[in-house]
C-alpha cells in the first residue's frame, strides 16, 4: 500500500463524499480510462482503470471503507482487489449470439451498462452494421463532367462518353475465385467477420471484438484466386456510354444514369453515374432562367422607318418581326414561347432581343448630300426637357 496513491486522490473526490458521489466519479472515470477507449495510450489507461477499479471497490464498500480510513488498508496482509470487481464476487455478465445481455451489479447504475455496452461492441446497432457489411452493397457512384454549347442545351443532345471503371469479371462472375472453385467460410470467424476476444480484468472476464484478419471482415476466404481479377471479383474496364442531355438544361446541372456506376458487392446493385453538365458561353445569346436573350444591330433608317427584321433563333431558325418607326436603341422585343424549355414541364420560355441603333462611320457622298438636305428640314438640337422642383 506504501506505492499507491490514496483512494480519494484516484477518484478525485473528498473524504466525505456520499455513495453518490463516489458512483458518478467512478463511472466518468470507468468510461475516461477504459482501455478499448484509449487505443493509442492502452498500457497506461489499463493502470488507471484498475487503480480506478481499485478505489472503489474499496470506498463504496462502507466495512472497507471505514477500515481503508482508519488504517489505510482494508487487509493487513495486502489488498489486491476481489475477482469479482467493486460490484462484489457474485455478480457477472454474459454474452449470447444476440450480444450483451449485462452485468448484475449495473441494476444501480443507470446507463453505465450502456457505457460498458459500447465498449465490448455488444450492441445490436453495431451487430447490424457488421451483418449489413457482410451483406449484399450498392457498387460506388461515379462523377464527370461534360461540356456542351449553347445551342446543344437549348435544343438537348445525345453524346456518347467514354469511361473506365470496375466491371464484373466474366471469367468468375464477380466470385473472386477460379473456376471451377468455390468461396469457403472464413475458419476463423465462422463467417461473421469479427473476432471477440475474453480478457480476465479486475472486473472480471470482458469481451472485445475486432475485425478478423484473415478475412479482412468479409467472412470467407478465397483459396484459389481468379487468375483474371486476382481474386477482387473486378477488372478495370473502358466502356463507352450513350448520354441524353435533355432540352432546357442550365449551366452546373446534373444528369443521373442510374446503373451506370460500379458493379455492387455479394449480389448488390451497381452505383450511378452522375454527369455535371458545362454549358459553353454564347457570341450571340445569353439566358436568364428559360428566357433567351439577344441584341439586334439595326440601321438609323430602319429605327426611324420602322422595318421588317429577320431574327436568328437559337434552334436555327428565322423569326420575321417588325418594328415600328421611332424606334430607340435599347427598345425591347419579345417572342414568346421561343426560349429554353422547362425541364418540369412542356412549357417554353421567351425570346427577349434589344435593338441596338448604328450610327455609319463612312459615308458615300450621295449619303452625305442626302444626310445635309434632312438635317435641313428639321431641328438638329433636340430640346433639353426641364425638371421642376418636384421632377
Amino acid at each position: 500500500m506504501a506505492n499507491k496513491r490514496d483512494y480519494y486522490e484516484v477518484l478525485g473526490v473528498s473524504k466525505t463524499a456520499t455513495e453518490d458521489e463516489l458512483k458518478k466519479a467512478y463511472r466518468k472515470l470507468a468510461k475516461k480510462y477504459h482501455p478499448d477507449a484509449n487505443p493509442d495510450n492502452k498500457e497506461e489507461a489499463e493502470a488507471k482503470f484498475k487503480e480506478v477499479n481499485e478505489a472503489y471497490e474499496v470506498l463504496s464498500d462502507p466495512k472497507k471503507r471505514q477500515m481503508y480510513d482508519q488504517f489505510g488498508t482494508t487487509d493487513p496482509q495486502g489488498f489486491g482487489g476481489g475477482a469479482g470487481g467493486p460490484f462484489g464476487g457474485g455478480n457477472y455478465y454474459s454474452y449470447t449470439s444476440s450480444g450483451f445481455n449485462g452485468f448484475d451489479g449495473f441494476a444501480d447504475f443507470g446507463d453505465l451498462g450502456d457505457i460498458f455496452s459500447s465498449f465490448f461492441g455488444g450492441s445490436s446497432r453495431t451487430s447490424s452494421s457488421r451483418q449489413q457489411a457482410r451483406g449484399p452493397r450498392k457498387g460506388a457512384d461515379l462523377n464527370l463532367s461534360m461540356e456542351i454549347s449553347f445551342e446543344e442545351a437549348f435544343l438537348g443532345v445525345e453524346k456518347e462518353i467514354s469511361i473506365t471503371r470496375p466491371e464484373t469479371c466474366n471469367i468468375c462472375n464477380g466470385t473472386g475465385a477460379r473456376p471451377g472453385t468455390t468461396v469457403t467460410k472464413c475458419p476463423t470467424c465462422h463467417g461473421t467477420g469479427t473476432i471477440k476476444q475474453v480478457q480476465n480484468t479486475i472486473l472480471g472476464q470482458m469481451q472485445t471484438t475486432r475485425t478478423c484478419t484473415t478475412c479482412h471482415g468479409t467472412g470467407e476466404v478465397i483459396k484459389e484466386p481468379c487468375e483474371n481479377c486476382k481474386g477482387k471479383g473486378t477488372v478495370r474496364k473502358q466502356a463507352r456510354i450513350k448520354v441524353k442531355i435533355p432540352a432546357g438544361i442550365d449551366d452546373k446541372q446534373t444528369v443521373v444514369l442510374r446503373g451506370e456506376g460500379e458493379p455492387g458487392e455479394k449480389g448488390g446493385p451497381k452505383g450511378d453515374l452522375y454527369i455535371t453538365v458545362k454549358v459553353r458561353k454564347s457570341s450571340v445569346y445569353t439566358r436568364q432562367g428559360t428566357t433567351v436573350l439577344c441584341e439586334i444591330p439595326i440601321t438609323i433608317t430602319q429605327a426611324t422607318l420602322g422595318a421588317e427584321l429577320k431574327i436568328p433563333m437559337v434552334d436555327g431558325s428565322v423569326e420575321k418581326f417588325v418594328i415600328p418607326e421611332g424606334t430607340q436603341t435599347g427598345t425591347k422585343f419579345t417572342i414568346r414561347d421561343r426560349g429554353f424549355k422547362s425541364l418540369n414541364s412542356n412549357s417554353r420560355g421567351s425570346f427577349v432581343f434589344s435593338v441596338v441603333v448604328q450610327t455609319p462611320k463612312r459615308l458615300s457622298r450621295e449619303q452625305r448630300d442626302l444626310l445635309e438636305q434632312l438635317a435641313k428640314t428639321m431641328n438638329e438640337q433636340p430640346p433639353v426637357k426641364k425638371r421642376g422642383i418636384f421632377g
